[in-house]
């Protein structure tokens, strides 16, 4: 089991933007070395030496689009080829669309269900047997709080990341006393580039937080809590609990409020 992030290898997905580049930048400067993953080649480049030369940790790094369905075991391979053991896997990089469903392009859609869920099950596959193997590892997945209820407009989205959040939760269950620690962070609106991409208003962005905050929650409650989720954020988890025990209809038709005139415009 992972008790600290000294020396231990770290692959971060997303890591060149959001709560993914502000986990790498902790985790470095806690000891770990890293593989930081992204599509965006000089950005991870320029992550890279800066953490190299601040903290004196291994960095390498890996630029491909992981919803291409090839890139996840290509990523895999780079591992191996370089020798590599990752200790933690952080499943962070994710994409989202708003919008009316039947306006979504075919190419959004398997964007998002390649990247979103795909990927992240690929990868976990992929590393965690050594993880198992070696009796020592953790898979940190990057959920949303979107995961709890339908939120029309940004379907397939909440949708995704119900997977991540139910496909954790189980590993957690199956990983328990084998030496490896799943778990799942479910931030709600944080300050990153995601909302832009998605085409999300900013005045659409609840109890936003900084991704810096969001990610040292995140890495010190994998280290502390025995649970296999935790939501970030008091407001988060006044809603999320609201949300349980309301009835279904209520909670769409309020989530509908939250969101419609954006996604009717954007769709």
């Amino acid at each position: 089991m992972i008790r600290s992030f000294k020396g231990i290898t770290a692959l971060v997905t997303g890591a060149s933007s959001g709560i993914g580049k502000a986990m790498a930048r902790i985790l470095a400067s806690e000891g770990a070395n890293l593989v930081l993953a992204a599509r965006n080649l000089p950005r991870l480049e320029q992550e890279a030496a800066d953490l190299k030369g601040r903290y004196s940790v291994n960095v390498q790094v890996f630029a491909g689009d992981l919803s291409q369905p090839e890139i996840p075991r290509k990523l895999f391979e780079f591992t191996r080829e370089r020798g590599l053991d990752i200790d933690l896997l952080v499943n962070n990089a994710g994409i989202g669309h708003c919008g009316l469903f039947e306006a979504t392009g075919s190419q959004d859609i398997r964007a998002m269900l390649n990247l979103n869920i795909e990927a992240l099950t690929v990868l976990t596959h992929l590393f965690l047997p050594g993880m198992l193997a070696r009796k020592k590892g953790g898979v940190l997945n990057v959920a949303s709080t979107a995961a709890f209820q339908p939120i029309p407009y940004l379907s397939i989205y909440a949708a995704s990341k119900a997977f991540v959040v139910h496909f954790s939760e189980a590993l957690w269950s199956e990983c328990k006393g084998r030496g490896v620690r799943v778990f799942c962070l479910c931030p709600g609106n944080t300050l990153t580039r995601f909302h832009q991409t998605a085409g999300i208003a900013r005045s659409r962005m609840f109890f936003s937080a900084s991704a810096g905050d969001v990610a040292r929650f995140a890495l010190r409650k994998f280290l502390r809590s025995g649970s296999p989720t935790a939501i970030y954020g008091f407001w988060n988890k006044v809603m999320y609990y609201a949300a349980r025990l309301s009835p279904r209809r209520l909670t769409v038709f309020m989530t509908n409020l939250m969101y419609c005139s954006w996604g009717r415009k954007k769709g």
